[in-house]
């Protein structure tokens, strides 16, 4: 049964976008989910059915929402256990597993990080919320009992990459961490088996990529977007070799495509060469970034055994 939640704008959030002040309220539920509700006419500013998202409310402006809480969203929580390395007011880091999706995508639902995370962050919070949804109550009574911390991606890692990530729990770390990934201040370093003996014991890949769309994937390609990666050997093993990567850009892929490219796919890729594996052996070993709340410059590392 879908629930009514009504809203009296004051002053304080005139000019407001209607999407983004139902997100900001409403944050059991997806961005996503809200904004389609709207579009699908679940929405009424000041009694009449309001269809745009971007429409900007007005000091006095009423809305009312309808939401089917019970609706599968991209932030469902779900009781998978995390693997935490630090946590504090403003972020979380954990370590993720090979084989799991950071978040939910159109085939899969569930069994997500952000699943994880959203039932994590929020555990504390759930039998209330959900036991107050139940009655139907009006938003003003609940809305300070209701606010659920949304975890913030800020980067992400393939499916079958493990490893270090960070996730913002604020708005506002969301938005400082944001900014320094595209200022490239963040620092980023994993470790890769790959298939052969690398000849040089460090050097640079410096090559385009590019999306294939009669392939439907990723390569190097003469006139994609500019890549580099920075690599250097650890160790060097009878037919493999254990190397650092630290990726100057963050294009698709691009760790796996530059290490095929070098002639050396990593192990366990069989998108991209590799031999066959248990899993693709590539792991976001360090991560360093500077703290969104006082600057500090704080280093995690991660151990991995391939």
């Amino acid at each position: 049964m879908p629930t009514k939640f009504q809203f009296q704008i004051d002053e304080t959030i005139r000019k407001n976008r209607l999407d983004s002040f139902v997100a900001d309220e409403i944050t059991a539920v997806s961005k996503m989910f809200l904004r389609n509700a709207i579009k699908k006419g679940d929405c009424k500013v000041n009694g009449k059915t309001e269809l745009r998202g971007g429409y900007h409310l007005k000091e006095s402006d009423t809305v009312e929402i309808e939401i089917d809480l019970q609706a599968t969203t991209a932030m469902t929580p779900e009781d998978i256990r995390l693997d935490i390395v630090f946590e504090d007011e403003e972020l979380i880091v954990v370590n993720k597993p090979a084989g799991m999706l950071v978040h939910p995508t159109l085939g899969q639902k569930s069994g997500t990080l952000l699943n994880a995370l959203a039932f994590y962050l929020n555990s504390h919070r759930l039998s209330a919320v959900n036991n107050q949804y139940k009655q139907n109550l009006e938003i003003q009574n609940l809305k300070s009992k209701t606010q659920m911390i949304r975890p913030g991606l800020v980067h992400r890692l393939d499916r079958e990459t493990s490893g270090l990530m960070v996730i913002a729990k604020t708005k506002r770390a969301h938005s400082i961490l944001s900014e320094h990934f595209q200022r490239r201040l963040i620092e980023k370093e994993y470790l890769a088996l790959v298939c052969g003996n690398i000849e040089n014991d460090a050097g640079v890949i410096n090559t385009p990529i590019g999306r294939f769309e009669e392939k439907k994937c990723w390569g190097v390609k003469e006139n994609g977007k500019p890549a580099e990666t920075l690599y250097r050997v650890k160790e060097r093993l009878f037919d493999t070799t254990l190397v650092s990567l630290a990726p100057v850009t963050g294009r698709t892929n691009q760790l796996r495509i530059h290490c095929n490219y070098l002639g050396h796919p990593i192990i366990g890729d069989k998108l991209y060469g590799g031999r066959e594996f248990s899993r693709l052996c590539l792991h976001a070993a360090k991560l360093s970034f500077w703290h969104p709340k006082g600057g500090e410059k704080i280093t995690f590392e991660s151990q991995i055994y391939f």
